[in-house]
């Protein structure tokens, strides 16, 4: 295979993107096709490359700066992993999207946005790298929009948010290249053991975690869950960034650099997933919408990922990288049955939903399945990644494993909140005609619901498949054992179950105690203490972003302040001097003729004396 058939999955992606967005905007039915042949010729490409390794490389800008792209075992299954989700958001979309504000602008931005992807992830060259990081970042922007002229303003907090962690990147990518004397990827190989290369190290995971929507970078995401279309929610921070972000985290951690398991870098890479699983599924925990309890949990499964990555070793990156995949299928999944309700019920408050499992079967089951595999139910694809991950993190420290594990039991909580709410309980009385008429969802949208939850069953029993075949080849010879089949572990595996099994009991406590299954979490959410911490996070008061914000907002009124002062100065400098040559030039124009003739005449004394002297 040629090498220049790199460029097709790009291409496919970016031209039938363009060509969606200078279509007409009364052709909808056009646009949803031009979407799905645009992404199956791309997921074709990648599966008939996968396995493959090719490298394309040509001039660009000069200065070691070239198009240079490389296909091996990581990038190609993150490839295929990434065409796979895009081909099925745009049948999701197909249906979804009808009736919907700007989808023409939402299906062209969507493959553009695909299209940086796969670019980011076949990319040598860390200025080729930062060019397709880039242009995601745009695409982010644009597709929030499409949510309609409310969503302007998490767009902006996106592009803020975002905007730092690319910011990191940049400085971390340069100051690699700088040390290494090369931009391309594959020959940078830098030890930990300066201050530079542990700053250029540190500057580039943020930038990569911060992709992720690992915390503190990550408060855009429940707003956009409110004000973007639903689509790009499973398609985004379900799926694509965590894809992205732990990609590079991973490039970062094993290849570009040379991190040490227990290193300081280690563990400061193990305390931000840890604070990103616990601040955000308590978030999720008291939730009282489908969409924005999923999106706290979109930041939360990351973290397990980067403390998995984190601990460096063979066991917790396998488990990072497999629950990275499990995330997308389930996580993408769950989005799709909130989408589902949302069109069929005309309502994703929790206040208002219930029943729904007799009404929409099938996207109940697929429910029951991805919520199932978040929750880290064995034998589905969650539980063996959870395990692996909580098996490395009790190695480097018991607290890491504390942390995950108890991540784990409030997780399971929410979703057990979520669906005995949902489909497995009544519908109030004041739920709403649309909620008691409504019915299954059509079936493009509930066949990538399907495939994705049987995927989720498939890599559970079945975990040899994706581990052999997709994430164990790439750690290659750092690999000396495979870790599919049971976990190494089975007192930690104990142990999960047990935990699972109290989730199920404080949330039998839960429905009893408030008396409702949406209250199931309200014993917590309103316990001393966290009822104030709840608070003030409700209010918006804990979010990094209001936080900098404000300390942005005061540093911009004092150099306000200091600039009026300034031009206050300036200002009386200039009009009182003003005002003193204008009174000295009235008191020296008498009117009188003969005055004048002698202020010529002294002028040109004064020029001929400065003339002879000159001489």
């Amino acid at each position: 295979m040629s090498n220049w058939t790199l460029l097709l999955p790009i291409l496919f992606l970016a031209c039938f993107g363009i060509l969606i967005l200078i279509s007409p905007k009364r052709v909808y039915a056009a646009q949803a096709v031009l979407a799905l042949l645009g992404t199956a010729g791309a997921l074709v490409t990648a599966l008939l490359l996968f396995g493959k390794n090719l490298e394309f490389r040509t001039g660009w800008v000069g200065l070691g700066i070239d198009f240079d792209l490389r296909l091996y075992n990581f990038s190609s299954f993150i490839m295929a992993a990434i065409t796979v989700i895009v081909f099925l958001t745009s049948l999701y979309s197909s249906v979804f999207m009808r009736s919907r504000p700007f989808p023409r602008m939402f299906f062209g931005f969507m493959l553009l946005e695909a299209s940086f992807a796969i670019g980011i992830i076949l990319a040598n060259n860390l200025v080729l790298l930062l060019f397709f990081w880039a242009g995601m970042l745009g695409m982010l922007f644009a597709l929030i929009m499409t949510g309609g002229p409310n969503a302007s303003r998490t767009a902006v907090k996106a592009i803020v948010l975002n905007g730092v962690g690319d910011l990191c990147l940049v400085v971390g990518a340069g100051l690699a290249a700088w040390i290494s004397g090369t931009f391309a990827m594959n020959q940078i190989r830098l030890p930990l053991d300066s201050f530079w290369n542990c700053f250029a190290y540190v500057m580039m995971m943020i930038g990569a975690v911060a992709k992720a929507g690992a915390f503190p970078f990550h408060s855009w995401i429940p707003d956009a869950a409110m004000d973007a279309p639903l689509p790009l929610m499973a398609f985004l921070p379900a799926s694509l960034e965590k894809l992205l972000g732990i990609y590079l985290l991973t490039r970062v951690s094993l290849d570009l650099f040379w991190m040490e398991p227990g290193s300081a870098l280690s563990i400061v890479t193990m305390i931000i997933g840890s604070c990103t699983i616990l601040f955000a599924v308590m978030m999720a925990l008291v939730q009282k919408d489908y969409k924005r309890l999923l999106a706290y949990h979109a930041v939360s499964q990351v973290g397990y990922m980067i403390v998995g990555v984190g601990t460096a070793l063979p066991l917790g990156i396998v488990g990072g990288l497999f629950h990275m995949i499990n995330n997308s299928m389930y996580k993408n999944c769950l989005y799709m049955t909130a989408g589902s309700v949302e069109k069929q019920a005309g309502t994703t408050d929790l206040h208002k939903l219930g029943g729904l499992g007799r009404k929409m079967p099938v996207t109940g089951f697929c429910f029951l399945l991805a919520g199932a595999a978040i929750s880290g139910v064995p034998p589905f694809n969650g539980f063996f990644s959870k395990e692996m991950i909580f098996d490395a993190a009790m190695e480097i420290n018991p607290v890491f494993f504390a942390v995950t594990l108890l991540g784990a039991f409030l997780t399971a909580a929410s979703f057990l909140k979520l669906g005995h709410t949902v489909f497995f309980g009544k519908a109030p009385a004041d739920s709403g005609a649309q909620v008691i008429s409504a019915k299954e969802a059509p079936a493009p949208m509930l066949v990538p619901m399907v495939i994705l939850a049987l995927g989720c069953l498939l890599f559970g029993v079945i975990n040899s498949l994706p581990l052999h075949g997709l994430i164990e080849p790439v750690l290659g010879s750092k690999l000396t054992e495979s870790f599919a089949g049971l976990p190494q572990n089975m007192i930690i595996a104990g142990v999960s179950v047990v935990v699972l099994i109290l989730a199920v009991f404080n949330h039998r406590y839960g429905v009893k105690k408030s008396g409702k299954a949406s209250g199931a979490a309200d014993h917590i959410h309103y316990a001393p203490a966290l009822k104030q911490i709840y608070g003030l996070a409700e209010a918006g008061k804990l979010d990094p972003y209001n936080i900098g914000m404000k300390f942005v907002n005061a540093v911009a009124a004092v150099f306000f302040a200091i600039d009026r002062v300034i031009d206050k100065i300036v200002a009386s400098l200039t009009s009182g001097l003003a005002a003193l040559v204008s009174a000295g030039i009235r008191k020296v124009h008498t009117g009188q003729h003969w005055v004048y003739v002698l202020y010529i005449m002294g002028g040109v004394a004064v020029v001929a004396f400065v003339f002879i002297i000159s001489k």
